[in-house]
């Protein structure tokens, strides 16, 4: 089915009708031509993208800008975070002096399984009063350096800390420090609980 052309008087009334109307935008079409006699518009050739960089195999990657930061090591991302507990008892928390009073290990399991009992495990502590609590998420399995596709190792014990700072046990976390090495040093982290109010 073709589309029929203005007749001239149609075409008059356009364009009287185009002149009298003020654009929504100031760069918007002006329709001085009737609509049929637009000429489309060429489509713009993409730039070409940047060229990759000669290199020579085992040269130092180039810096990264400071809007990029380098992700840091969960340990050392927390050792930075502020203390918000009392200062003596943050150091025999640091040196393993202080017992957990409960502790739960999360090795082995799913993120979908491990956030649920985290949670619960979290929240039910702070209501049965406990101060001190272990959460075990395992060190993660060692990267193979042959392995020719990579791998996210450790995703719990990057994750926990993470969880641990948002709603809905956030309220009830005062600080969280890598265990010591008699709680299991690297795989586990020490959750210091808030009064409960």
């Amino acid at each position: 089915m073709s589309r029929r052309r203005l007749r001239p008087d149609e075409l008059e009334l356009w364009q009287q009708i185009a002149r009298s109307t003020d654009p929504l935008h100031k760069r918007g079409r002006h329709w001085s031509d009737p609509p049929q006699k637009q000429a489309r518009a060429e489509p713009q050739a993409k730039p070409d993208p940047a060229p990759v960089q000669p290199f020579t195999l085992g040269q130092a990657a180039p810096a990264r800008h400071a809007t990029q930061p380098m992700p840091q090591p969960t340990g050392k991302w927390l050792e930075a975070q502020p203390k918000r507990m009392d200062s003596k008892a943050y150091t025999r928390l640091k040196r393993g002096k202080l017992a957990p009073e409960a502790r739960i290990d999360l090795h082995g399991l799913t993120l979908d399984e491990a956030h649920p009992r985290l949670i619960s495990f979290i929240l039910r502590g702070q209501s049965r009063g406990l101060r001190l609590v272990l959460v075990i998420t395992g060190k993660g399995r060692r990267e193979d350096p042959y392995e020719p596709m990579p791998d996210r190792r450790g995703v719990l014990k990057r994750q926990v800390p993470l969880w641990l700072r948002q709603a809905p046990v956030a309220q009830a976390v005062l600080q969280i420090a890598p265990a010591h090495i008699r709680h299991g040093g690297e795989g586990a982290y020490y959750v210091y609980l808030k009064k409960r109010r």
